[in-house]
């Protein structure tokens, strides 16, 4: 500014110049600026869900005989699928996913430490894919979670640790069998809350092994396994891993879905019967969740049926599976805990978990 002495500061109204209208031009900007910040987004979902329920909440799983928390409506709406479906797939429920986030998200408590909100491992990540383990992982804390752990292999390990320093990474996977490998994380499985096996795991038949291994010690360990990506590669060929495995979560895409119910039911997908088809699906395989993307996300767990169409973002890019995994994990460590707490002391069995997976992932 030719006005400007040396040495002087100049005001942000002498910056704007002789324009009447600039300063406010420059708060309006300013304004919007601040309300589209990532920090602000979460914060107005964190109040968002904090806000008194205004409807109620039928636990997942729970079915029409199972606990419900009443409030003035009905959080589970029966929802109509095609008119062909077939009477003995049961209803389909309509989710409303804030009011189960909302019941289970544990309390911000001065007496709580750290890792009671959660702790999560990745299994995944090898020289080819870095990006997915790290998108699973971050958005296991983003979500809520304390701690987010990643287990890949040493050429992805430094790489990862670039992306965040919020992520414990253990760069102890590799492309040939070793006992070391399964010593390594028996010494952390115990920790953890839920882990998540195939975001960038890749197709190596020897880290195929390493985790199919990892999965046989959290499945003895009671700890619940979200299974995507390669993941659902290893079990489609491997169903013994989470047959019968009431704690394992299957989140396909249409691809992944495909190639599972021609693995398991010897049959094309039938979109006509979805919900049908999803629930044999699951009664065949052991009565493990199967949440399968897309246009409506629909989940089960063999018993009941529910479906999520709230309408996200239309974008389909990489890395969106591997943040509903991250999430789904924290998700399903939350709510197994709030059926094993004092409220609910009986309940054992870890359910459907009605979130989409189109959802505003932003925050």
């Amino acid at each position: 500014n030719k006005n400007a002495k040396p040495g002087k500061v100049m005001s942000t109204s002498q910056h704007m110049g002789a324009c009447p209208h600039a300063w406010r031009h420059h708060q309006h900007h300013r304004g919007r600026m601040w309300a589209a910040s990532p920090a602000i987004l979460r914060q107005l979902f964190l109040l968002r869900s904090l806000s008194p329920p205004r409807t109620a909440l039928l636990l997942p799983g729970a079915g029409a005989g199972g606990c419900c928390c009443s409030s003035s409506s009905t959080s589970l709406r029966r929802h109509a699928m095609a008119t062909s479906a077939s009477a003995s797939a049961g209803p389909v429920y309509e989710a409303d996913a804030e009011a189960v986030v909302r019941r289970i998200t544990p309390p911000l408590d001065r007496a709580r430490h750290k890792g009671q909100a959660g702790k999560i491992a990745i299994i995944g990540g090898c020289r080819e894919y870095t990006g997915a383990p790290y998108f699973a992982a971050i958005s296991a804390l983003k979500v809520g979670a304390d701690l987010s752990h990643v287990f890949c292999t040493r050429d992805a390990a430094t790489v990862i640790k670039s992306y965040s320093p919020e992520l414990i990474v253990h760069p102890i996977l590799e492309e040939s069998y070793s006992v070391r490998i399964l010593t390594e994380v028996a010494k952390w499985m115990e920790r953890f809350d839920c882990i998540v096996v195939g975001p960038g795991l890749g197709r190596d038949p020897f880290l195929l092994d390493c985790a199919g291994n990892i999965m046989r010690h959290a499945r003895q360990a009671n700890i619940p396994t979200v299974v995507d990506g390669d993941g659902l590669f290893l079990i489609t060929n491997n169903l013994s891993l989470v047959e019968h495995n009431s704690l394992a979560i299957l989140t396909p895409n249409v691809y992944e879905y495909k190639r599972l119910v021609q693995k398991v039911l010897n049959c094309e997908v039938n979109e006509e019967n979805a919900s049908e088809q999803l629930t044999a699906l699951c009664q065949k395989v052991g009565g493990i969740t199967i949440m399968r993307k897309g246009k409506a996300d629909i989940i089960s767990d063999g018993k009941t049926v529910t479906q999520v169409s709230t309408f996200g973002s239309p974008r389909r890019c990489g890395g969106q599976g591997d943040i509903l995994s991250g999430s789904v994990a924290v998700f399903a460590s939350w709510a197994r805990h709030f059926l094993l707490s004092n409220e609910y002391p009986t309940e054992k069995r870890l359910c459907s978990i009605t979130i989409s997976p189109h959802s505003d992932s932003s925050y």
